[in-house]
Formats: structure tokens, sequence, C-alpha cells
């Protein structure tokens, strides 16, 4: 008989659907077979200020029509870039679970999706609007356009989700913050599903002047050695854009419906440095304690874990201060936990980070398959962790964690299992 709780009488979650718009492409699929490649979706900055700007490189999503996605004419003109992408990933996550919406009760099925910055090209085309033609000439939905909570409303509107509808914003952390809350939510027996995730869109002028300003963003030309996570070599990060959506439920729920399981979301950390505004703290004490607790949650140690698809980013301080919080956890970290960062084939999504490494950490557990950190060449002493250069086949494992990090001082580790009944 299989057992739907956990020790405590709380539900156990599983993962049921994936959806992914990322610089790899449309879909879940084309994301895991070129992270397995080594494949670098990093290319030239096209979209605007050729010349201008310090940053040449980006992490854009391909040339694509939304029209053949699922969204109408209407929705392309009226729905902010980082909504469009919570749509495609969610109508695949959706579809993945099987999902028949005339069978589920709505008012139980939530959604948690988040955004870390919103429409931005909606704000700077108001802002120009206003400035040039007056106030009068501002888009009427300007504000519903680009606040960051409507990725989570256009998407219950979508599918008539009526349960919990939420957007947590933790900046780089939000997309493993909203599958987090979700997962707390469905697992003390407030919904029996949720979609959850998060997405972003932050080329505009004004968005990576900011980021280039504070330090952030690596000023490489060479799209090939631009984001370095954990590698002597590292500058900064690469932004990029996209979105990842899962579909989270109960054990009972989706045995009930016969559902296709994936993984299993066994635990959820979430911690504060309170340390400083854009830096995390240097000895990752944070961080340590966000993994313990995923990993209590899960009634796990630490000796269990079979691999960490890390935050790493290619900043300096981030990478040093992971692997600082990794090896908070055991020094026998540092040589038998081998750590991946996808950033380096995809560049950092910002808040869709969290939930697309969320998926890639299902589907490793799933298929005893661990993709390679594309980019990793030249280690640096500083980060003494195992970072994978090639890919771990027939690799079963207990659990593995994926860790999130945001400005502010944002801590959120998942712990995700293979499901087994």
């Amino acid at each position: 008989m299989i057992t739907t709780r956990k020790p405590d009488g709380t539900h156990r979650v599983v993962i049921t659907g994936t959806g992914a718009v990322s610089p790899a492409g449309i879909g879940v699929g084309v994301l895991w077979e070129k992270l397995l490649a080594k494949e670098c979706c990093i290319s030239e900055l096209t979209r605007f200020g050729k010349g201008i700007f310090e940053v040449k490189v980006a992490a854009q999503v391909p040339p694509h029509d939304v029209t053949e996605l699922g969204l109408s004419k209407k929705d392309a003109r009226r729905f902010a870039l980082f909504v469009q992408y919570a749509i495609i990933a969610s109508d695949e996550a959706i579809r993945q679970a099987g999902i028949d919406f005339g069978s589920i009760d709505p008012t139980r099925f939530g959604c948690a999706f988040g955004s870390g910055i919103g429409g931005m090209e909606e704000f700077e085309s108001g802002c120009k609007t206003l400035a040039e033609s007056g106030p009068t000439r501002v888009n009427p939905l300007f504000i519903p356009t680009m606040i960051t909570n409507m990725a989570a409303g256009n998407l219950s509107i979508r599918y008539g989700l009526r349960g919990e509808c939420t957007d947590v914003v933790t900046a780089c952390a939000t997309g493993t913050h909203n599958i987090g809350s979700a997962y707390r939510s469905i697992r003390h027996g407030y919904l029996d599903l949720a979609l959850a995730g998060g997405s972003e869109e932050p080329f505009t002028p004004v968005c990576l002047a900011g980021f280039t300003r504070i330090g952030a963003l690596t000023k490489a030309v060479d799209p090939l050695n631009a984001s370095l996570p954990f590698d002597a070599r590292r500058g900064g990060f690469v932004a990029g854009e996209g979105a990842g959506a899962v579909v989270l439920e109960s054990l009972e729920h989706a045995l009930a419906r016969q559902a296709r399981i994936i993984a299993e979301v066994v635990g959820f950390g979430s911690t504060a440095d309170a340390y400083h505004m854009t830096a995390p703290s240097p000895d990752g004490e944070g961080l340590t304690r966000s993994m313990r607790h995923a990993l209590d949650e899960g009634g796990f140690t630490v000796d269990d874990i079979g691999h960490v698809n890390a935050h790493g980013t290619g900043t300096p301080i981030n990478d040093r201060t992971e692997a600082a919080a990794l090896l908070g956890l055991g020094a026998a970290v540092q040589e038998r936990v081998p750590v991946v960062s996808i950033k380096g084939a995809i560049g950092h999504t910002m808040a869709a980070a969290g939930a697309l490494e969320a998926i890639v950490t299902a589907l490793s557990v799933a298929g005893d398959l661990v993709p390679p950190t594309t980019g990793f060449a030249v280690a640096d002493p500083e980060c003494p962790v195992r970072v994978l250069i090639d890919s771990l086949e027939a690799y079963p494992q207990k659990v593995a964690l994926s860790n999130s990090l945001g400005f502010g001082g944002h801590n959120a580790t998942l712990a995700i299992s293979p499901y087994r009944s």
C-alpha cells in the first residue's frame, strides 16, 4: 500500500508537469538536450543599443511565433513579455500533467508564480510616453501590464484556478520561493494542486544599465567564455530571460487521477542573510541553514545528497559564498557531492532561474542522469567544490538540492527526490 503522507501526517507533494521557455528554446525537451550536450545558448546582445552598453552578450530566448504557441494576437499585444513566457511554459506543464479541468475542483487548484522585475518594456515605454506626450497618452493598462503579480493573475484567469493565487518576489530566488510556497500549501492541506514558477524579461536599456552599474554583469565579448560558474576566470553573470513552470500536487490527488509522477518535492528551506542589499554573506551560513532545513524536512542527511544544482551565477562573490555554504554542510561535501550550474549554458534567467533549475533537478533524479556545467574549465581554489564537467550517467540518487539566492539576502533550497511509492 502506498503511503501518501509524511511521518508527521502532512501530504507528500509530487511534480506531475513541467514547462520551460529559455535561451535554449521553447520547451523542457530542448533545454534538457542542450544541457546534456554542453551547448552554450548565449549570444551577442541584439535587442538594442549596439556600441552603447558595456554588456555585449546575453542569453536571449530564440525568435518564436506566440500565436503558434497558444497565445492570440490580442494576448501578444496586451500581455507583457514576462506574462507571455509564463503562459507558454505553463501551457506545457499543464499538458504534461494531463489536467482534466472538468474533473478537478478549481477552488483547490492554486497558483504561485513570480517575477523579479515585472514588465520592464512596458515600464520604459510608459515613462517615454509620459515625457514626450503627457499623462493622457499613457496606456490605460500600464499598471496591470507591468506589475509582477500579473503572471500569477493571468495564469489563474487562463485556467480558471480559484485557489490561493500569489506572487512571491525575492529577486533571483523568486522561482524557487514560489515553488516552495506552493509545496507548503499542498503539504499542509490548503490546496490539492498548484501551478508554480517564475518568469523574467530583463532586456531593456535601463534594466541592463542598472545591473551593469552595480557590477553584476560580465563584460566578456565571447559568448562561449562569458558565463563561467565557479571558474577562476569568471567576471559576472550573463543576463537571461524566460520562464519555468511546474505542476505540483498531493500524492493522494495524483494517484487518484492516475497522473504520471516525475519526481517528489521532499523539503524546502528558506532563510535570510540579514547582511547586505546585494552581496551574500561571505560565510554562506544562511544558505547552509537553508539546505539543512530542506534536508531535515525530507528526513535526509548530508550523506544522502546525490548532487547540488547550484545557484552558480558566475559572479566572483556569489560562487565563493555558495562554495563556502556547501562546505558548511561538512568537509566530505568538497570531494563527494557533484555540483552543477546550468547558468553556464543559459545564463542567469533571474526570477525564472530557480524554476528552470528545479525542473532540471527533477529530471536528474528521475532519470539517474546529471548534466554537466557548461563553461567550466579552470578550477578556482576559492571555490573548492566538485564541479561537474561531464554528465553523470546511471547515477541513482536519494535526494538532490536546488539552490537560489536573491538580492536582499534571500536564500531558498528545494530538496527533490525520485518518486518511490
